[in-house]
């Protein structure tokens, strides 16, 4: 019997191999026959969620909103004061404002430390490498290469290492023309980032994102309805494959979005707690409904179980 809130079923327990389902690609860990029950489900369930593509850009573009004022605001604000000091170059605190915004306040001022550190380190490597690219042509070619190597290396792994690598390759491309002063330089990229990187994330501070806690309560909303329509899925005997690929597919969506969703009211500053235990709760419940699906669709094998099977709860 399979156990689906609340209510028992009969589970025809015949699936076809595993090179049939979402989980031919084996994510499922092959150690999963040695855990309980409860986990074997979670598992298998945060498996089934992560297969599913995410949902297209223009769902998102409302938690998205937030970010494009703070970047629009920031960049503004940023150009204006490199101007205002008087910088040869703003758009260097224009592009440095623009870097540092992320999903929320607390990844955005992650990013800005990671940004100015960077930088600076960066300019201590432009200044010890400057005597070697003005040897000639050459020099300078083989130097720029040099740190565009390890910006593509590093900038996707550890941002600040990348900015390292960034920097004096930006410094040198302003060389090709004809040789600059290396002070001006070094003392113009500084003073751009640090303006930049101050301006920017005050922008990301004065732009408050009130909405956040109302985004999760949605977010947990979905989940809830969409776990329920499974649930009535898998527990009906005469649910169509269409109807229960559907439900599960809409099931990991919602999944995703809470997480998400979550993730980025949980860095907002200056609002209210987050419901962080109904969360939790609410994505176990939904991976322990996506296991009962997955099984029901006969994508995977109940490991360890006879012809009929036993799935606890599928609510929290």
């Amino acid at each position: 019997m399979r156990r689906v809130g609340g209510d028992s079923l009969p589970v025809d327990a015949g699936p076809p191999p595993m090179g049939d389902g979402p989980h031919r690609t084996g994510k499922v860990p092959p150690a999963t026959g040695d855990l309980p029950r409860a986990e074997r489900d979670e598992l298998l369930g945060v498996d089934a969620e992560r297969d599913v593509p995410p949902r297209p850009l223009w769902t998102r573009l409302e938690r998205l909103r937030p970010v494009a004022l703070r970047t629009a605001l920031g960049c503004a604000l940023a150009g204006y004061a490199a101007l205002a000091l008087g910088a040869e170059r703003p758009y260097w605190a224009l592009v440095t404002a623009a870097s540092l915004y992320q999903a929320n306040v607390t990844l955005t001022w992650s990013r800005a430390v990671q940004r100015v550190v960077g930088n600076v380190v960066g300019v201590l490597l432009f200044a010890a490498v400057i005597p070697v690219a003005q040897l000639g042509p050459l020099a300078l070619v083989l130097c720029i290469l040099a740190c565009n190597f390890g910006a593509e290396a590093l900038i996707g792994r550890n941002y600040w290492l990348g900015s390292v690598c960034v920097t004096p390759l930006a410094l040198l491309v302003t060389e090709l023309p004809g040789y600059q002063p290396t002070g001006e330089l070094v003392t113009g990229r500084v003073v751009d980032t640090l303006v930049g990187a101050l301006v920017g994330f005050a922008a990301a501070v004065a732009v408050t994102d009130r909405r956040a806690g109302r985004r999760v309560e949605r977010a947990l909303t979905a989940v809830h309805r969409a776990r329920e329509h499974a649930a009535r899925l898998v527990a009906g005997p005469a649910a169509t494959p269409a109807a229960l690929e559907a439900a599960r597919r809409g099931l990991a969506a919602a999944v995703v979005d809470l997480r998400a969703t979550a993730d980025a009211a949980a860095g907002e500053w200056w609002q209210r707690a987050l419901p962080q235990e109904r969360v939790v709760l609410a994505e176990q419940a939904a991976h322990r409904t996506l296991a009962a699906t997955v099984r029901r669709q006969g994508l995977l094998p109940d490991p360890g179980t006879s012809t009929h099977t036993h799935t606890e709860g599928a609510s929290p």
